[in-house]
């Protein structure tokens, strides 16, 4: 009987074990891969090799790898090292390639998610070597001047030989006596990379064209072409030309001032010199304000500091005496600084009578100081009475009484319950808050 049993337990053991195994399994999931994005993009070497970064992410994938064939090559594209970073479900995989000027041209590229099967992902991008860019032809036009006359100033673009169009080149000018090109106006370049532009004459010096590149295209600088403009016959120039203080605070007055000087005769009195400022970011210069030469040639003006940027001085010249210019000062404007709040303190307060009867009338009294320069002085400001009833957590506003000019407070309220009573100053524009002591006060019927 016990043999029996045992093989009856045997056989129901293998059942189990056949009906276990006689189960179907989950069947694995393929893998997925996503593009492969390359940054950055465009990929243009300048001067030093650039390092490019591959990324694509799969899903189902235990292992990826990515190919890269260069521009000709025929055989198995080149591996690039590859780290994985898990997100859930997903990997995202990222590798990375130094690329020089000699690796330009077009790229094949594969990537290969492995899992339950193969799925890849291939595509192409472009390597590609910065433009050369030449400022050409460049001319002001006439060479000689009157000031005031419109001069033309024309020139052409080229990338690589042949005409940039859609480009911005800049109009620079660098006056007689000076050491710096100012900006004086910016220019699109037209079909075949030409470009041109009028402006005034305004002194003696040189001009040229700026092309400050872009990310595809290095920069450039075209050859001077020096104009001379006769004002008079004496030149002036302006002297000692200052913007101060630095930095200021915004809204602040500026204070600005120089010499204006002739030769031969020194300080030049009674002519109006311009005040010109031109911000941070901006290519263009503004006339904000102006004053008249003393007997010394002297001039002082003033004005409100809104942003960062450069000032100087411009003289538009008289009969007999030609017009100048002042360099450059740099402003730095900031942000003042919130000013500090004064103390303050609510002292003296007393809830009186006590005991007071119901529905009779309760009276406040207190005194709100400020504190100016180390001494308690009285304060006028608005302060709220609040009240907690006996048992009671909570604190509730009750009304609103003004402090004086000596700071003093005084208010009434009819009395209902017994509780605690206290004035509180929250502060204001220049002050800063405080409270009361708290007086109990017990409310009889």
């Amino acid at each position: 009987m016990l043999q029996r049993m045992h093989a009856a337990g045997i056989a129901l053991a293998m059942g189990a074990a056949t009906l276990v195994l006689a189960s179907p399994a989950t069947a694995a999931q393929a893998p997925s891969i996503s593009k492969v994005s390359v940054s950055p993009a465009p990929l243009v070497v300048f001067d030093k090799p650039v390092t490019a970064t591959f990324t694509f992410t799969t899903k189902s994938a235990g292992k990826a790898e990515l190919q890269l064939k260069a521009p000709g090559q025929v055989s198995v594209g080149t591996p690039v090292e590859l780290k994985p970073s898990p997100h859930g479900q997903w990997t995202k995989w990222t590798g990375t390639r130094t690329f020089e000027a000699k690796d330009a041209g077009r790229w094949n590229l594969l990537a290969i998610a492995h899992g339950d099967g193969e799925k890849s992902a291939d595509g192409t991008f472009e390597v590609s070597k910065a433009l050369d860019t030449k400022v050409a032809d460049f001319d002001a036009d006439p060479d000689r001047a009157v000031r005031g006359e419109r001069l033309r100033l024309s020139g052409r673009l080229l990338a690589e030989g042949k005409g940039y169009d859609g480009q911005t080149v800049t109009l620079t000018f660098r006056e007689q006596g000076t050491d710096a090109y100012r900006h004086v106006a910016k220019v699109r370049t037209g079909r075949g990379g030409w470009f041109g532009a009028r402006v005034e004459a305004e002194a003696t010096g040189w001009w040229r064209a700026e092309f400050g590149g872009t990310a595809v295209a290095r920069g450039s600088v075209s050859d001077t072409d020096r104009v001379d403009v006769r004002h008079g016959d004496r030149a002036s120039r302006i002297t000692g030309f200052d913007a101060r203080p630095e930095p200021i605070d915004k809204g602040d007055r500026l204070r600005l001032s120089g010499t204006l000087r002739v030769d031969g005769q020194g300080g030049l009195p009674g002519q109006r010199v311009d005040i010109l400022f031109k911000a941070a970011g901006s290519s263009r210069w503004e006339r904000v304000t102006s004053d008249v030469t003393g007997r010394d040639g002297r001039f002082w003006a003033s004005a409100t500091a809104h942003k960062s940027g450069w000032w100087r001085a411009a003289y538009r010249g008289t009969r007999g005496v030609d017009g100048t210019s002042s360099g450059s000062d740099w402003v730095r404007v900031v942000q003042p600084a919130p000013p500090a709040k004064a103390d303050t303190r609510v002292l003296a307060f007393n809830a009186y009578p006590e005991p007071v009867k119901r529905g009779k009338y309760l009276k406040f009294k207190g005194l709100l100081q400020v504190a100016d320069d180390g001494a308690w002085e009285g304060y006028e400001g608005k302060v709220q009475l609040w009240f907690k009833a006996t048992g009671s957590r909570t604190w509730k506003y009750v009304k609103t009484a003004w402090s004086n000019d000596h700071g003093r407070l005084a208010t009434k309220t009819r009395a209902s319950k017994s509780g605690s009573w206290k004035f509180v100053f929250r502060g204001d524009a220049d002050t800063n808050g405080d409270h009361s002591r708290v007086d109990h006060v017990r409310v009889k019927r």
